[in-house]
């Protein structure tokens, strides 16, 4: 439709400049001319308009690809061009598990979330980006960064940063996230610093060197290392620890370099960004060096109309003394994953726009994740998660069935070794402000 205008515009006006239309009796000239310029000055008003419309749709837009983007698509906060602006969300949760004899009796049960502060905007060009996340049972900030914009395409963040890996902004679209996050896969952050490079129209280059965790690393001046939102080593297990055990000999993860380079390919309606990431680093025991890890991954992001496909292929290796599992740390309590894996994620989403009352969209998705080929030798961990979120003001819910074998949050651990489907049915309310 602007285009259209735009033509009608720009044809009205040529006509007036060709010779046809300036071929009429001298005393009409002045009459034309004085029509020419009220042509013009019509054209910049429209024009103006246009360019206001264009800016609206333009935010309009970004919302909409936020809802459509999935996992933990909330309302964008909007900041003002020198200043902090302060959001946040409150988050109940109801649960009703196969897992736990006490809730399926009782019919689930509902509880609080959490309380959680944003910090968004810049002074001076310089921005700011931060969350803190307050639980019943901790304190964590998820993500802590300052940046500054070299030109249209350098962009340097550092502080608490989110670690360069995978599809993004989530690997999901579910309140769960998929396999990938457990393993430290998906939507990790880390203290370090990040360069973010458009190299053209197509393509871009993410390059991050993180020091240490968010924590501080393995001697990090915390209560409590599991007190974190992302999950990270935090220790090796030995042959009689058990897998929810606090570590015998803590381990942490430092100077790591994790890359991510991603290519946008549109073809019609069809829009896919495919991309190959990695990382490497070092594991400390608080004396000296006692291994590194690595992984790589594979990936795909695809939208075509309200369509979203995401794929997704990764490995992983810890090399310390022979290690064959690693106790890791998150959400207040030790959790066990093996040294080395492959996991494969499958995501499929439908997002509908809707005017309903407040409700102004629904998504519908499947997750499927799979975590296989353990060194530990225990069975596959498996979890599928079908459900819709509603997006309804400043409230957004998620409605997630999963089923689940050895899965964190699902009766498991990513290093259990149950033949077992357990099943959860979750409800998470959030109201965003």
């Amino acid at each position: 439709m602007k285009n259209k205008c735009r033509i009608a515009l720009i044809a009205a006006a040529g006509y007036l400049a060709t010779p046809a239309a300036f071929a009429q009796p001298a005393d009409d000239t002045d009459d034309i001319r004085q029509q020419l310029q009220l042509l013009k000055t019509q054209i910049a008003e429209l024009e103006a308009r246009l360019a206001e419309q264009e800016e609206a749709q333009a935010e309009l837009t970004t919302q909409q690809v936020l809802l459509m983007a999935g996992n933990q698509a909330e309302p964008p906060q909007q900041a003002s061009p020198d200043g902090i602006q302060v959001g946040g969300a409150v988050r109940t949760n109801f649960s009703h598990t196969s897992y736990n004899d006490g809730n399926e009796d009782r019919g689930g049960d509902f509880d609080f979330d959490i309380f959680r502060f944003n910090l968004n905007g810049s002074i001076n060009d310089v921005f700011l980006n931060a969350e803190i996340r307050f639980f019943d049972y901790m304190t964590a900030v998820k993500y802590a960064y300052v940046g500054y914009q070299f030109s249209d395409n350098w962009q340097v963040q550092a502080g608490i940063a989110q670690v360069p890996f995978g599809n993004k902004a989530y690997n999901s679209h579910n309140y769960f996230f998929s396999t990938n996050y457990y393993l430290g896969l998906e939507d990790d952050h880390d203290l370090g610093v990040l360069f973010k490079r458009q190299l053209s129209d197509n393509w871009q280059l993410d390059l991050g060197f993180f020091k240490n965790d968010e924590l501080g690393g393995v001697d990090g001046f915390v209560d409590s290392r599991t007190d974190r939102y992302s999950y990270d080593i935090v220790g090796l297990r030995t042959a009689n620890e058990g897998i929810y055990d606090e570590p015998m000999q803590p381990l942490g993860e430092y100077n790591t370099l994790s890359g991510r380079f991603a290519y946008q390919l549109n073809q019609g309606d069809l829009n896919t960004v495919l991309g190959v990431s990695a990382l490497t680093g070092g594991l400390h025991n608080g004396q000296s060096d006692a291994g590194d890890y690595h992984a790589w991954a594979l990936h795909s992001n695809s939208h075509y109309d309200n369509w979203n496909l995401q794929l997704q292929y990764s490995q992983y290796r810890y090399d310390v003394q022979g290690a064959d599992r690693m106790a890791v740390g998150a959400y207040a309590f030790y959790d066990s994953i093996a040294a080395e894996a492959t996991s494969a994620t499958i995501n499929l989403a439908y997002s509908l726009p809707l005017e309903w009352g407040p409700v102004t969209g629904l998504q519908f998705y499947n997750n499927y994740g799979l975590v296989y080929d353990k060194s530990d030798g225990s069975r596959d961990t498996m979890m599928n998660v079908t459900g819709m979120s509603v997006a309804a003001g400043g409230f957004f819910t998620y409605f997630d069935l999963v089923h689940a074998q050895n899965q964190p949050f699902a009766g498991g651990s990513a290093s259990g070794d149950s033949p077992d489907t357990e099943r959860r049915f979750n409800i998470n309310i959030g109201y965003y402000f």
